[in-house]
């Protein structure tokens, strides 16, 4: 019996052109607007295993998303990060036997994490 797994996500943003921008240059994703009835930006995060998704103006306060991204190298993406507006909430620290992981907040106030596999991490 499969589990059922996560298939979409959704950020709350409060202006979205500054967070197409930043998902854009950090992670290189194709973000368009959606041609539908409401304001929505559809998210290609790239190709093989993984999510798309898509980003909304934040319509509540509480309105978050939290995702783990994974990166090729934590280390690059914290220096990105931090270059396109974002911030580092905890730094990169190992979960032993799986990697390495920091969480991180965007222009918009989301939290959301970036995780590097690795099984030698300690």
């Amino acid at each position: 019996m499969n589990m059922p797994r996560v298939i979409h996500f959704d950020i709350g943003v409060d202006q979205p052109e500054r967070a197409v921008k930043f998902y854009s240059e950090v992670f290189g994703w194709k973000i368009q607007k959606w041609e539908g009835p409401m304001d929505y930006w559809l998210v290609h995060t790239g190709e093989g295993p993984g999510i798309d998704g898509g980003m909304a103006k934040r319509t509540s306060p509480s309105q978050t998303t939290t995702n783990t991204i994974g990166v090729p190298s934590v280390d690059e993406y914290l220096v990105r990060i931090e270059k396109s507006g974002g911030k580092v909430v905890m730094p990169k620290t190992a979960i032993p036997g799986v990697g390495w992981f920091a969480s991180c907040q965007d222009t918009e106030g989301n939290i959301f994490g970036i995780m590097q596999e690795d099984s030698s991490a300690h």
